[in-house]
Parts: structure tokens; C-alpha cells; sequence
């Protein structure tokens, strides 16, 4: 597959040579005190909380379909995506590239570094606010077979050969912490039972230009220290499906051919007592796994 992010120096070709739309995931005021020339603010893209009933996918999909099209996506243009940088918005540039393959957008890009990339580039940022003229955003409905419900999360769970694969911050994982929103923000603290955990970040490295993706074959050797390869069927979570969103991006951009995203992740899964939850230090579970 051809590589998802692009450098801002590429970016500052690629917007003379094509038809190009620029999202802003930041928070308003961000956006207002400067950004890419033409990008237009869509912050929602991080801000909307899913829900997996048939009727919150179907709600997801028609919300950012009408936001892609107002922001001016017709199918033609290269969409092009960015956040502050890759660690601050708890990859939200990447829940933006997510969303825009799960509704079969044919061209999407990621801003690599993020806006800091692109002022430390020194190239041009403006204060002028887009009105960007309204596109007719057509869906491939087949293209949201990489967007999972609950129910498919709970068919995996210990079905050997799908990888769950749990990409929240370490005091989630063990329970200590149910959101990055707080402690108790979620009425349950705990993992979905049989998950791998890979933090987020360890898809990133630090540079002196701040944290960027580790390589193809980087990505897929931490992919191997909790079983995972190119084949492997892998279904990620998060919080709201936002740092799954990037290590979404790192998987494929790295060759693993299916991955897939239970977007609700942890906030909708803790909220309903029905679905089964491990709790404690995962070590203890991990041990006795392998001693059977």
C-alpha cells in the first residue's frame, strides 16, 4: 500500500501539484491562532463519542459523511489530515484517517508531525478561516467492515487467532484508571478478557522533531512480542477510538492486512454490565495462560 503519512515538505508539493482538502482536528482556538493555508476546522473528529447499536454506527457514519462533504471532499481531492503533533491529540488526526477509510474515502494522507512539523518547516500558516464550498460525500458501504459493534468484540473473545488488541495508557490497562478523563469516568475499570496490550505510544519514537512512526518493520517487530503478525486478525481498542486510530494507521501502513476497530472501545464497553470485564494486574492471568 502506498505510505498514509506524508512529511510536510511533501505536503507543501503535493498541495501546488493536486486537488487537495486540509482537516484541522484541533480545538478551535487552536485553528484560530493559525494553521495550514485552506484547512478547514473540523474538531468533532475527535470529540464524538460512538456507540455500536445499529443505530450509533449508522449515526457515526451520516454525521461525518455531512461533516466530510461541508468540508469539501467530493471523492476527487486527496484528503489530508492533522493534529498538533502525533503524541498531543491522542492521535486524533489518525481517528480522521480512520473514519475517512471505514466511510471508503479513496485518498487520505496524514499530516507526519503535525502542524508542528509544518511550522518548524517554516512554511506558511495563516489566520484566514475557509468556507469551503459543500461536496456531495458519496459512502462505500462496504468499506465499514473495518468498523466492529460489541457484539462482534464479544464473538472474539477467546477465539483463538484473533488478536484483541488493547492500545489504551498503562494505568487503564491495569485497571487503575478507566479513562483519560478521569479515574472514574466509566463506571468500570478493567480490560475486555484476552486482550494484548501494546501502548500507543510504542508505535512512535522520539525524535529531535518530535515523535514520529517507528518504521514498517519497527512497528511489525512489536507486533511480534505479543503474537501478532502480518496475518493475524487484529481488533483494537481504546478509550473512544482514538489512539487505536493510530496504531490503526502504524498496522497497516506496516503490512498487517486485518485490522479492524471496535470504535466504542472501553467507554461504551464499561457502561454495560452484561459484557465481561478482567480486572487486576493482568500479569497473574498472562502466567497462567501460558502454563496452560
Amino acid at each position: 500500500m502506498t505510505d498514509v503519512l506524508i512529511s510536510a515538505s511533501e505536503l507543501a508539493d503535493l498541495l501546488k501539484l493536486e486537488p487537495c482538502v486540509v482537516i484541522d482536528t484541533r480545538n478551535p482556538d487552536a485553528y484560530g491562532a493559525g494553521h495550514l493555508p485552506g484547512a478547514v476546522n473540523v474538531h468533532e473528529i475527535f470529540t464524538f463519542l460512538a456507540t455500536s447499536t445499529p443505530e450509533g454506527m449508522s449515526e457515526l457514519k451520516t454525521k461525518f459523511a455531512d461533516a466530510f462533504g461541508a468540508a469539501g471532499l467530493s471523492g476527487k481531492e486527496t484528503a489530508v489530515i492533522y493534529e498538533q503533533s502525533m503524541n498531543s491529540g491522542f492521535g486524533q488526526s489518525c481517528r480522521g484517517y480512520y473514519l475517512l477509510t471505514m466511510l471508503g474515502y479513496p485518498k487520505v494522507k496524514v499530516l507526519h508531525g503535525g502542524f508542528d512539523a509544518w511550522s518548524a518547516a517554516g512554511l506558511p500558516v495563516t489566520k484566514d478561516v475557509q468556507a469551503p464550498a459543500k461536496a456531495s460525500f458519496a459512502v462505500v458501504p462496504e468499506a465499514g467492515e473495518i468498523l466492529i459493534d460489541a457484539k462482534t468484540m464479544l464473538a472474539a473473545v477467546g477465539k483463538p487467532g484473533i488478536a484483541i488488541l488493547d492500545v489504551r495508557d498503562v494505568d487503564e490497562w491495569i485497571g487503575d484508571s478507566s479513562s483519560p478523563y478521569g479515574k472514574d469516568f466509566c463506571p468500570r475499570k478493567g480490560r475486555i478478557p484476552g486482550a494484548v496490550w501494546l501502548e500507543w505510544y510504542r508505535m512512535m519514537k522520539p525524535t529531535a522533531e518530535g515523535p514520529r512512526f517507528k518504521s514498517k518493520d519497527e512497528i511489525l517487530a512489536e507486533c511480534a512480542t505479543v503474537g501478532i503478525s502480518p496475518t493475524t486478525p487484529v481488533y483494537l481498542y481504546c478509550f473512544k477510538g482514538a489512539r487505536a486510530s493510530n496504531t490503526f494507521l502504524a498496522l497497516k501502513n506496516a503490512g498487517v492486512k486485518d485490522v479492524r476497530m471496535y470504535f466504542g472501545s472501553w467507554n461504551e464497553w464499561s457502561r454495560d454490565p452484561s459484557l465481561p470485564i478482567e480486572q487486576g494486574l493482568p500479569i497473574a492471568a498472562q502466567v497462567t495462560g501460558k502454563a496452560a
